[in-house]
């Protein structure tokens, strides 16, 4: 298991991603203030000379630490776009013709485009697979309803919360409940489509 701790500052707020290792570092100099997680991580240490029996740490998958943090602003610290994020946002969706496709077969399309003056951006940026992306080209949506392409979802921009989601391949249950209950609503943007 190649599992990742979640740490969190003091008041319980999510921080970033760690190692274990950085995790154990974290107990082995009294930082901790409390955990969360109900999965726990066993690291295996060297055998003592003396009794013969080796060492191990179990690090919780979600931790406190005491300590200076910047304060974090869960609503208004945008992750960086990037395309892994992007397609793991729109689970790995077309936003136009709804089939799901492998990071490879996909694209980053801008709705509104970047020759018209749109921006490179969360809120203007979906996932699309390579063939509706070219019959799109650099149309508007208007445009693109005459050719029969619809936008199947309205992009969203991710929150810190949802970020550290996007950002990691292998969460625990543990780890992801954390974490959407600081996603909130936004953590399904597409279910409030009356």
């Amino acid at each position: 298991m190649n599992a990742k701790i979640l740490k969190l500052d003091v008041g319980g707020r999510p921080i970033a991603w760690i190692t274990r290792e950085a995790g154990a570092l974290h107990y082995c100099r009294d930082q901790v203030a409390w955990e969360a997680g109900i999965d726990f991580v066993r690291l295996r240490g060297g055998i003592a000379r003396r009794t013969g029996r080796r060492s191990v740490l179990q690090v919780s998958t979600i931790i406190a630490t005491h300590g200076v943090n910047r304060q974090v602003d869960l609503l208004n610290d945008v992750p960086a776009l990037t395309n892994r994020r992007l397609f793991r946002r729109d689970d790995h969706t077309c936003l136009y013709c709804g089939e799901q496709f492998w990071d490879f077969d996909l694209t980053r399309d801008h709705v509104i485009p970047v020759s018209r003056g749109g921006a490179d951006a969360w809120d203007n940026v979906v996932t699309a697979c390579r063939a509706c992306n070219r019959r799109k080209a650099d149309r508007s949506l208007d445009e693109c309803e005459a050719i029969g392409i619809r936008l199947l979802a309205v992009p969203f921009v991710p929150n810190r919360a949802e970020g550290l989601i996007l950002a990691n391949r292998e969460i625990l249950a543990d780890q992801m409940d954390f974490l959407r209950s600081f996603a909130g609503a936004l953590s399904d943007p597409y279910e409030n489509d009356d």
